[in-house]
């Protein structure tokens, strides 16, 4: 694990310098120039400081030149750490944390997931549920953040990560009675489907609004760190919501506050239909930390060993230092963004298969699995066969269930629920009353 830091560390550290610009006057022109020189001169440029300088929440040193801080022209990005490739091959088995059966289950996990996701949007697309988005493509970080992370550690996700609360004993029929809006949803039926939460599990209830529960995790984590908690947060978030201004305040806070927390981003290579290449400039998301003075990694999303040695290891620095990290996992969102889109729109095919299906991390933990002799191919499709059986066995039960009672509308957001409330919930109440036709039984 430290070795892999080391490595990644130093790179950042290659990827910034310190540009002197030192004004030069020339013989034919009395015109000043600038000069630009690298950092490996700094120790030499040193000497010519010209004393201590003192600022409210900063000590550096004056210096007659003008120095600025760049990206080397030309460099190399910081790399993506992996453990497992595409063909379920591992660089270094000293790095393989989890045993074989903790790989094996959360396998199983990662399939139930896909078969999931496929069941459900197909559901949407026949009218049995409203809405739906898929996670295909990016189980690796599902399953691996959530098993480098305590159960006792609050998790604020985006909207596509429902295997982190999978992992943690959410199962498909919850998810299905969320999806469905029936009357076992624990969140009630208010929310749009894949809006998943628990308490219990210590997953806060997504919220719609890109970003908004960015903020909302240092918060949290600084809580923790003045009770003396021993645990942290992690926030999931998109490329995308990463150019939000929340995310900004958030990383701010973090950092000024020292915050047990640790910043999850999901670079899937798209905001819904907008591209990477026009969303930021620069290196990415992970160099942003570097501004915050947070320590950063990049991982490849699609390796579920790379996903859980980084949150495993931030996770416990985190805790004992309190300190925020960011963690940059590079994956590809191989589906549509939801049900509302068409991603034929602005992606070609050949990119789809490239990016996405080549680096399958389901695929990459089932190969490993099969080359380890812990799985085979029957097994492989007698699980999913009787796995996909029992998903719409699930979703048929779902779907019988009555939807909640109209009470449901006017509780759990006063302790007394007001008079213009009493006065809605008669109204309604009447309303039914007259046109009992109109509306199922339940409901009167």
């Amino acid at each position: 694990m430290s070795r892999f830091l080391v490595n990644h560390l130093s790179a950042m550290s290659r990827l910034c310098r310190v540009t002197v610009l030192r004004p030069l006057l020339t013989p034919s022109t009395t015109q000043v120039r600038f000069q630009t020189t690298d950092i490996k001169h700094r120790d030499r440029l040193i000497q010519k400081e010209l004393g201590i300088a003192r600022y409210v929440g900063m000590k550096t040193v004056y210096s007659a030149d003008i120095e600025t801080c760049t990206v080397v022209p030309n460099h190399t990005p910081l790399p993506v750490y992996q453990v497992l490739d595409n063909e379920g091959c591992v660089h270094d088995t000293d790095q393989l944390s989890l045993s074989n059966q903790e790989v094996l289950d959360i396998y199983k996990q990662m399939v139930t997931l896909t078969l999931m996701d496929k069941l459900l949007y197909d559901a949407q697309r026949h009218g049995r549920i409203s809405f739906y988005m898929a996670c295909t493509g990016e189980e690796a970080i599902h399953f691996g953040s959530s098993a480098g992370l305590s159960h006792e550690d609050m998790v604020y996700a985006q909207y596509r990560e429902a295997g982190v609360l999978m992992y943690r004993g959410f199962s498909p029929e919850e998810c299905m009675n969320q999806c469905t809006g029936n009357v076992l949803d624990l969140g009630k039926a208010r929310q749009m489907p894949v809006h998943y939460g628990s308490r219990k599990l210590n997953y806060q209830h997504i919220s719609s609004p890109l970003g908004t529960q960015i903020p909302q995790a240092p918060g949290t984590a600084y809580a923790f760190k003045l009770q003396g908690a021993n645990k942290c947060v992690c926030v999931f978030f998109g490329d995308g919501s990463a150019s939000e201004g929340d995310c900004h305040a958030a990383m701010n806070f973090a950092t000024t506050l020292q915050c047990p927390v640790l910043f999850f981003c999901r670079n899937n290579g798209y905001a819904i239909s907008t591209p990477a290449t026009e969303q930021y400039a620069g290196d990415g998301i992970a160099m942003r930390a570097i501004g915050y003075g947070m320590e950063a990694v990049r991982v490849d999303g699609n390796d579920l060993f790379a996903v859980y040695n980084a949150v495993k290891h931030y996770r416990e620095r985190a805790v004992t230092e309190n300190a925020p990290f960011l963690i940059e996992a590079m994956t590809y969102r191989v589906g549509h963004h939801s049900t509302s889109d068409d991603w034929k729109a602005y992606r070609y095919e050949n990119e789809v298969h490239e990016l996405g299906l080549n680096s399958c991390p389901v695929k990459r933990v089932k190969l490993f699995l099969i080359k380890q002799g812990l799985w085979t191919s029957e097994e492989d499709e007698d699980f999913i066969q009787q796995t996909r059986s029992t998903l719409i066995q699930t979703l048929e039960k779902a779907e019988r269930q009555p939807k909640p009672g109209l009470d449901s509308l006017f509780t759990d957001v006063y302790d007394k629920i007001p008079s213009n409330l009493i006065d809605q919930r008669n109204e309604i109440t009447n309303h039914i009353r007259k046109y009992p036709n109109e509306y199922p039984k339940h409901y009167q």
